[in-house]
């Protein structure tokens, strides 16, 4: 019954999926963790792609534990009641300049100067009978000026001695971001003594930063953990000589498609029409293609992952972007 409900959710209430306004994905299944808790901190850059531009940089801090079941938004969060359920919290922030940040002008034609602030609650919910994952969030924070994206561009560059950005002062504006995000997951194929596992997924926003829908596959191959064999492999039976190893390496690859409806980064923000510079809505690209992939490092309670991630173009102007960016994480 509730994949048949999350499936209407998806098809039905979602005007179209957004690509990059929210860009941190940390409820991926190749990031599943064997751990009731953990903390985990996630730093996205352009720079590991020798780029400059566009979605400049991102963080994210988020922990997981059980307890937060009782947050009162999680409440709103869609779980399983037979199934294996995980809670967290995160703090992320999202920075999106042009492709010149030494210019005091709008550079007409180009992306926004933008930044997002937010607080996100969040669940994962397994049914390992059926080899299928629920995962949902509440982000909720600010665009604009109050996300200090310039402040924070401004002291990295100090940092690395590098350039410093102009044109902030024409950044999206203040605005509210209150956004809702459901994804599915459910597993397809699985072969080679279960080393190589291959799921397809839909994932949904709906909200004030953006509205998107996405769709594609996911493969995973390697040493799959506890966490990801529990839910997606029919013998959850560990190999041996898996077992054995002190250090386990995984590769994922996730190409996908997104639907667009609306980007507040690009398109400012749905309240305050105030923002100096803004990409219309007939300028968006509404369907573009996305692919992530990389591998993950487990050794003992440590996480290492390095990923990189290619987007085509966002708006009519714009360019094909890339980004890269590491994960580590601790479980407690």
């Amino acid at each position: 019954m509730i994949r048949r409900i999350l499936f209407l959710l998806l098809v039905f209430c979602l005007p179209g999926p957004l690509a990059s306004g929210q860009a941190i994905d940390n409820m991926a299944s190749f990031r599943m963790i064997d751990a009731k808790k953990y903390i985990r901190f996630h730093y996205e850059n352009d720079y590991f792609t020798a780029t400059d531009y566009y979605y400049t940089q991102g963080m994210n801090l988020e922990v997981v534990d059980p307890s937060y079941h009782k947050f009162p938004l999680s409440k709103l969060l869609i779980v399983s009641n037979s199934g294996k359920n995980q809670y967290g919290i995160s703090l992320e922030h999202n920075g999106y300049t042009p492709t010149s940040i030494e210019s005091n002008t709008i550079l007409y034609g180009d992306r926004p100067f933008a930044a997002a602030l937010m607080l996100k609650t969040f669940a994962m919910s397994c049914d390992s009978l059926s080899r299928f994952r629920v995962t949902s969030s509440l982000s909720l924070g600010v665009i604009g000026p109050a996300a200090k994206g310039y402040q924070m561009q401004k002291t990295i560059h100090g940092w690395i001695n590098a350039t410093e950005p102009l044109g902030w002062q024409y950044q999206i504006q203040n605005d509210a971001i209150v956004n809702y995000e459901v994804g599915i997951e459910q597993s397809f194929v699985q072969f080679r003594r279960n080393t190589i596992l291959i799921n397809g997924f839909a994932n949904g926003r709906l909200g004030t930063l953006n509205t998107k829908l996405s769709t594609g596959f996911v493969i995973m191959f390697g040493d799959l953990n506890s966490a990801i064999r529990s839910v997606f492999i029919r013998s959850r039976r560990l190999d041996p000589l898996i077992q054995k190893k002190k250090v386990s390496v995984r590769f994922y690859g996730q190409p996908m498609i997104n639907l667009v409806g609306y980007d507040a980064t690009l398109q400012g923000g749905l309240f305050n029409k105030s923002s100096p510079y803004t990409i219309s809505a007939g300028e968006i690209e509404r369907i573009t293609f996305q692919a992530n992939y990389g591998l993950v490092i487990e050794f003992h309670a440590l996480y290492i992952e390095y990923f990189k991630t290619i987007i085509s173009r966002e708006f009519e102007t714009g360019l094909y972007h890339r980004w890269g960016g590491i994960r580590i994480g601790v479980k407690l």
